[in-house]
C-alpha cells in the first residue's frame, strides 16, 4: 500500500497542495488531470527524486519520506522511455539488477523471467536501442523497472508517445504486468480514455491539489466539480439554484 499524508512540494511558484491518498496493494491508480496539474511532480515525490517539504510518505508500512530513490523499492517508467543509448536491450534491462548488487547468476536469471513474462525475448538480440520502435523502447523500459522486483511500479505517461498499434500493445501488457505480479500501479496521464479504461480508480488532480478519488464510473457519472466535468468532456452544464427536499428528491431550479 502506498500512502500520503499532507504531502507538500514547491516547484518554483507552482506546489502541490497537502495531497492526502491510500493506494491499495496490487492495485492499479491513475493520477489523471490536464498539463501542469502536478502530477509527473507527485510521480516524482513518492518516487524519492524530490523529499517533501511537509507530509509523509509510507510504502507498505514503511515511512520513505526522506528515503533515496535506490532504497525505495519502487520501479519508475519514463514518458520518453529512459533508455541508455550506448547500451543494448539486454545491458539496459540488467542496470537495475546490477546496480542493486544481484550476483552475475541471478541478474541473468531474474531478466529472463521479465523478458519471458512480456513476451520479448526476441528483442534481446538488439544492439542498437535506436533501432527500437517507440512501442519497443517502452516495453523495454518497462522490462527494465520491473527487473529489480519493485513493490510499486510509476508510470509517466507511458502511452503518450506511442502510435497506435504500440498504444494497444502496451496498454494489455501493463494490465497484464499488474495482474500477473500483482505490483501496485501509479500511472499519470491526460487522456481519460486511457484512464477509465486501465484504473481500478481514478485521482483527479488540478493545480497541486487532488479534488475527486473515486472508481472510474463514479468519476464520470458523478464528476464533483464543474472543472472535472468540463474536463471530461461533460457538455450539459447548466447553472441551477438548490430550492430544498421534497417526497424524497432534491428540487434544483434551473434557467
Amino acid at each position: 500500500m502506498i500512502e500520503l499524508r499532507g504531502v507538500r512540494r514547491r516547484w518554483g511558484s507552482f506546489s502541490l497542495k497537502g495531497i492526502t491518498l491510500k493506494v491499495e496493494r496490487g492495485e492499479y491508480f491513475v493520477l489523471l488531470g490536464p498539463c501542469g496539474a502536478g502530477k509527473t511532480l507527485l510521480l516524482e515525490t513518492i518516487a524519492g527524486f524530490w523529499f517533501p517539504e511537509e507530509g509523509e510518505i509510507w510504502i507498505n508500512g514503511r515511512e520513505v519520506t526522506h528515503i533515496p530513490p535506490e532504497r525505495r523499492n519502487v520501479g519508475f517508467v519514463y514518458q520518453e522511455y529512459g533508455l541508455f543509448p550506448h547500451l543494448s536491450v539486454s545491458e539496459n534491462i540488467l542496470y537495475g539488477l546490477k546496480a542493486r548488487g544481484y550476483s552475475k547468476k541471478e541478474r541473468e536469471r531474474r531478466m529472463m523471467e521479465v523478458v519471458s513474462a512480456l513476451g520479448i525475448e526476441d528483442l534481446l538480440e538488439r544492439e542498437e536501442i535506436s533501432s527500437l520502435s517507440g512501442g519497443e523502447k517502452q516495453k523495454v523500459a518497462l522490462a527494465r523497472a520491473l527487473a529489480p522486483e519493485p513493490e510499486v511500479m510509476l508510470l509517466d505517461e507511458p502511452l503518450h508517445s506511442l502510435d497506435y498499434s504500440s498504444r494497444e500493445q502496451v496498454f494489455r501488457m501493463l494490465k497484464e504486468i499488474n495482474r500477473s505480479f500483482n505490483i501496485t500501479v501509479i500511472h499519470v496521464t491526460h487522456d481519460h480514455s486511457e484512464a477509465r479504461a486501465l484504473a481500478d480508480r481514478i485521482g483527479v488532480m488540478n493545480n497541486g491539489r487532488l479534488i475527486q478519488v473515486d472508481e472510474p464510473d463514479r468519476i464520470f457519472e458523478r464528476p464533483s466539480t464543474t472543472f472535472i466535468a468540463k474536463f471530461l468532456g461533460v457538455e450539459n452544464l447548466f447553472r441551477g439554484r438548490y430550492e430544498g427536499e421534497e417526497g424524497g428528491f432534491h428540487l434544483v431550479r434551473v434557467g
